[in-house]
C-alpha cells in the first residue's frame, strides 16, 4: 500500500488573504464610500508605484493582461500589413492578441532550459520572412524568468524591430538588474488572480518608457477618446476596475518579500529533488530541475519540471490530492483554432518536447516545507 499523504494544493488563495484582509478591505471600503469605480484615483495611484516597481516610465492599467498585449501592439501602431514574431510555446493570448490588432504572427521555437523564445530562431524566421512586414518581436518571459534581453538588444539593433515584452508571468523579474517591464519599448502585465501580483479578478498594465506610446495606450482603453465622448480613433472598453486598483497597490507593497519567499521554496525544491536521487540532466534519466539564467532574477511564478511519464505521474499525484498543472499541454502552432497561420506538426520540435514533458509543481509564497516535502515524496514514489 502507498504511504498515505497530506493533500497539497496547487495553490491557496486564503493563506494570502488571511495576512492581508484587514488592508484589503480598508482599501476596498475606501473605494466603496468615494463611489469612484471607474478610473478612480486608486487607479492612477497604482499606475504610478507599478510603473516606478518596474523601473519604468509610464504605466496604463486595463482590463486584463489578453488587453494589455493588445493594447501594447496598438499604441505602437503595429496592425494590418504587419508581422510580429512570437513563441508557440506560451498561453493564448500571446498570439490571439496579435490577430486582435490585425497583424500576422509569425512563430519561433524556444530554448530547452529557460523554455523562452530563442533569439537565434527569431533570427532565423527574420532571415526567410519579409523583414519589411516585421514590426516587432514579443518575448514571452514564461515561469518568471525574463528572456535572454542580451540577444534580443542585440537583435533589434541589427533588424530595428520594435521589442514588446509578454511579461504576464514576470511582475519582479529583472534581467541583469533591470525589472520587466522596463527592458522593452512596451510590456504587458497580467494580474490574473494565480500571478505574483494578483487581483480579485482580471486586470492588466501596459508599461513603457515612450510618452507617445502611453498616450495613446491611455487613449485606447477608453473608446479612443482623449476628451470624453470626442473619439479620435476607435479603441476599446479597456479600463482598470478602481476596486482592482486599490487592492492591487496593497498587494504590491508585499510583492518583493513574496518573490523571495518563492525563490526560497525553488531552492528547497531542487535540494529535495537532488536528497530523493531524483534529480537529472536529460528527461530520460530523471526528473529535470528548472533552470535559472545567472544573469536572471527569476520570481518562479511557476516552479516547473520535464518528467518522465509526465501524464501517468500526473494521474499519480491527482490520486495523492498533490496538486500540479500542465503550462502548456499543446503548442500554439497546433491549436484548431490557429490552423489558418499554416504550421504544422515538427516545425517547432523543442516547443513540442516541452509540451509533452513539463509539469508545474505547487508553488506559492505560503506553500510549508512539509507540503514540499510531501510532493517530493510522492513523485519519488511514483519512480521508485
Amino acid at each position: 500500500m502507498p504511504t498515505k499523504l497530506q493533500p497539497v494544493p496547487m495553490l491557496d488563495f486564503s493563506r494570502q488573504f488571511t495576512g492581508i484582509r484587514e488592508e484589503i478591505l480598508t482599501a476596498i471600503e475606501k473605494v466603496c464610500t468615494s463611489q469612484r469605480f471607474i478610473l478612480g484615483p486608486e487607479v492612477q495611484s497604482f499606475e504610478r508605484a507599478a510603473a516606478v516597481a518596474c523601473g519604468a516610465s509610464h504605466g496604463i492599467g486595463c482590463a486584463s493582461g489578453t488587453d494589455a498585449l493588445w493594447l501594447a501592439m496598438v499604441a505602437a501602431g503595429i496592425g494590418p500589413g504587419d508581422a510580429v514574431i512570437t513563441a508557440p510555446f506560451s498561453f493564448f493570448a500571446s498570439v490571439s492578441s496579435i490577430l486582435r490588432a490585425g497583424a500576422r504572427p509569425l512563430l519561433a521555437d524556444i530554448e530547452p532550459g529557460s523554455f523562452n523564445l530563442s533569439a537565434e530562431a527569431v533570427e532565423r524566421v527574420l532571415a526567410t520572412a519579409d523583414g519589411g512586414k516585421v514590426r516587432a518581436v514579443m518575448p514571452v518571459h514564461l515561469y518568471g524568468q525574463c528572456a535572454d534581453w542580451d540577444a534580443f538588444a542585440a537583435l533589434k539593433q541589427r533588424h530595428g524591430v520594435l521589442l514588446i515584452e509578454d511579461a504576464a508571468q514576470a511582475f519582479g523579474a529583472a534581467w541583469r538588474g533591470v525589472h520587466a517591464g522596463a527592458l522593452g519599448d512596451l510590456a504587458a502585465f497580467s494580474f490574473y488572480p494565480t500571478k505574483n501580483l494578483s487581483a480579485m479578478g482580471d486586470a492588466g498594465l501596459v508599461t513603457t518608457g515612450s510618452d507617445a506610446f502611453a498616450e495613446r495606450a491611455q487613449m485606447l482603453r477608453a473608446h479612443g477618446m482623449r476628451r470624453r465622448y470626442y473619439h479620435d480613433e476607435v479603441g476599446w472598453n479597456s479600463r482598470l476596475d478602481t476596486l482592482q486598483a486599490a487592492v492591487l497597490e496593497v498587494k504590491l507593497r508585499y510583492l518583493p518579500e513574496w518573490n523571495r519567499q518563492r525563490q526560497a521554496r525553488a531552492v528547497r525544491y531542487d535540494e529535495l529533488f537532488r536528497q530523493a536521487g531524483l534529480a537529472a540532466t536529460n528527461v530520460a534519466d530523471g526528473v529535470v530541475l528548472p533552470e535559472t539564467d545567472a544573469r536572471a532574477t527569476h520570481v518562479f511564478h511557476q516552479y516547473v519540471i520535464r518528467a518522465p511519464r509526465r501524464d501517468a505521474l500526473r494521474e499519480h499525484l491527482m490520486e495523492r490530492q498533490v496538486g500540479s498543472e500542465i503550462y502548456y499541454p499543446l503548442p500554439l502552432h497546433l491549436q484548431e483554432s490557429l490552423r489558418s497561420l499554416g504550421y504544422k506538426q515538427g516545425d517547432f520540435p523543442v516547443s513540442e518536447r516541452a509540451a509533452d514533458e513539463v509539469l508545474a509543481l505547487p508553488m506559492y509564497a505560503e506553500l510549508r516545507e512539509d507540503e514540499q516535502q510531501t510532493v517530493v515524496e510522492a513523485i519519488r514514489e511514483f519512480y521508485r
